[in-house]
């Protein structure tokens, strides 16, 4: 971990420290716990541009599906187990692809912008989805359904973005991880049950959503000054 700086460490160990924390205190699930570790350390490496991400990335999509789908969040269950587990396997092969090596950072993937057209399209994309995703989620009696739709819809956006290595995949994470803390809250409160793990691993996705656009940020202007 030569690579790693103070900050990454202090702020993987806290969040670590705090879910092993709960899952005693409040008799949290195991499963939850799995899938709320893997997925700190999943995004820790995303963050840093580093391919061992999707490792850890296949353990909390597949149990994070398995979770969401026991709490009726359907369209949180199928964006984790239809889209997000198998694009895990795709990732690693772009990735590997689009490689840069330094002597001091190791393997970092390369990094993209998006132009001010592609948001555009991008926003009109992400509206229409989300309320024809959020009608068939009503449906078919989904909790919170128009939340659920555009936290999907805002998902597979960014995950796309993330495999075509656009630093801009980090501002929609944000908003990502802002609805799920919303989701997750409104879930508990109102079915009840002890996943609170999920509250605390959206959380730390938030702080490591705003660090990771910082991050990749840093990763372009190195890269565009070395070409």
């Amino acid at each position: 971990m030569k690579d790693w700086t103070l900050f990454e460490k202090i702020w993987l160990l806290t969040f670590t420290l705090i879910t092993i924390y709960l899952f005693f205190a409040w008799d949290d699930s195991l499963l939850g716990l799995i899938s709320s570790v893997t997925g700190m350390l999943c995004v820790v490496l995303v963050a840093k541009g580093k391919i061992a991400n999707y490792y850890f990335g296949i353990i909390q999509t597949g149990t994070y599906a398995y979770i969401s789908y026991s709490y009726d969040l359907y369209g949180e269950a199928m964006l984790n187990g239809l889209f997000y587990f198998p694009i895990q396997f795709i990732g690693i092969y772009l990735w590997k692809k689009n490689q840069t090596r330094d002597s001091i950072r190791g393997e970092d993937v390369r990094v993209k912008r998006i132009t001010a057209k592609g948001w555009y399209l991008l926003a009109a994309a992400i509206a229409v989805s989300s309320v024809l995703y959020g009608i068939f989620l009503k449906m078919i009696g989904g909790a919170s359904p128009y939340i659920d739709s555009l936290t999907i819809v805002l998902s597979v956006t960014a995950q796309i973005l993330m495999l075509r290595r656009y630093a801009e995949q980090w501002l929609l994470w944000i908003a990502v991880n802002v609805l799920s803390i919303v989701l997750w809250l409104i879930t508990l409160l109102s079915q009840g049950g002890n996943d609170y793990s999920m509250l605390v691993m959206w959380t730390a996705f938030l702080c490591n959503s705003i660090y990771g656009y910082y991050n990749w940020m840093k990763l372009y202007e190195t890269q565009e000054a070395a070409a």
